[in-house]
């Protein structure tokens, strides 16, 4: 009988991060919700809405209706995500200038915002703009965005590319935001941000929870049934 193959314990490896990370974070998004996606991996979350859900992606750049991703040989470039790429729009989606888009944001219109990150600690305190010393072009819209938005989700990598952990006591990294994350998905984990810590809610299939805690630098309340995805 061939035996089924053991966890690796370990982070998923190259593009599958992104996929699992960015398929989890569209399940979390509730039918009929307004939703602001930050660039890079974030953007990846378009493309994995299910079908039996209707939610309205917002661009900071300018628009609502944000659809999945230009298929190559179809991309028009004035039609563009906040991080540059050509995206679609689904039937509906609408235009608007920079100052109706911040008005959207910093009004309190946004249901969901999902943002990568560099850090995030157990207080719920995000870095995700500036490494000292590193030319970085600004904050951008993030520091609206968190404390703009109903719901903040952090979408990144459990570790860095040194193998260093992401998930912090403390942040070392300049702040984009105080205690304004409320949940964390990451390859290995979807972690929630409770008053007194961080609260490990699933683990991802392939991983175990003695990996995600070896891998996260903070302490995690673990309740007797972790779920998996």
């Amino acid at each position: 009988m061939t035996q089924k193959p053991k966890p690796t314990a370990e982070p998923a490896a190259g593009a599958d991060k992104r996929v699992r990370i960015a398929r989890r974070v569209a399940a979390e998004l509730a039918d009929g919700s307004l939703v602001n996606l930050g660039i890079g991996l974030p953007t990846l979350v378009a493309n994995f809405i299910p079908k039996d859900k209707t939610v309205f992606l917002q661009s900071e750049n300018g628009f609502i209706g944000l659809g999945p991703e230009a298929a190559p040989g179809t991309e028009d470039w004035d039609l563009v995500n906040a991080g540059g790429k050509p995206v679609t729009m689904v039937p509906g989606g609408c235009y608007f200038d920079s100052s109706l888009s911040f008005a959207v944001i910093r009004g309190g219109h946004v249901d969901v915002t999902v943002l990568g990150a560099l850090e995030v600690d157990e207080e719920g305190n995000l870095a995700n703009y500036m490494i000292p010393g590193k030319m970085v072009p600004g904050m951008g819209g993030a520091m609206d965005l968190v404390v703009g938005a109903k719901k903040v989700i952090i979408a990144m990598e459990h570790v860095n590319k040194h193998g260093a952990p992401k998930i912090l006591r403390r942040c070392t990294l300049p702040l984009t935001a105080r205690k304004e994350v409320d949940l964390i998905v990451t390859d290995m984990a979807v972690i929630r941000v409770a008053h007194d810590g961080l609260i490990l809610e699933q683990i991802a299939e392939g991983t175990t929870v003695e990996a995600v805690v070896r891998c996260t630098g903070c302490q995690l309340q673990i309740h007797q049934k972790v779920g998996e995805f």
